[in-house]
């Protein structure tokens, strides 16, 4: 299983990039897909994950601001995110939950103020 991950760069300060990830194989036979994030210096903390069955999870930094979807037909994951902040600036990665964790090589997201 393959993961690519785009749709970062620069971005102002209350901009609203999506991301993308377009898996190698049927995204429907997955658990759950979510995306994650790494800030320079940080740990790699959870963004949102979506299940297999719709269901979503978001921690409490992104709530109301972005939205995680699944396309199955597309074999493709976003993460539509509002409102962007400085503190948004990391690399995104996306992941799937199979019968192991598989992760795409992440998409660096700038925000400026």
């Amino acid at each position: 299983v393959q993961l690519q991950a785009s749709g970062g760069g620069l971005v102002q300060a209350g901009g609203s990039p999506r991301l993308s990830c377009a898996a190698s194989t049927t995204i429907f036979s997955f658990s759950a897909m979510g995306w994650y994030r790494q800030a320079p210096g940080k740990q790699r903390e959870l963004v949102a994950i979506v299940a297999r069955g719709g269901s979503t999870n978001y921690a409490d930094f992104v709530k109301g601001r972005f939205t995680i979807s699944r396309e199955n037909d597309k074999n493709t994951v976003y993460l539509q995110m509002n409102s962007l902040k400085p503190e948004d600036t990391a690399v995104y990665y996306c992941n799937a939950v199979l019968s192991k964790i598989y992760w795409g090589q992440g998409t660096l997201v700038t925000v400026s103020s």
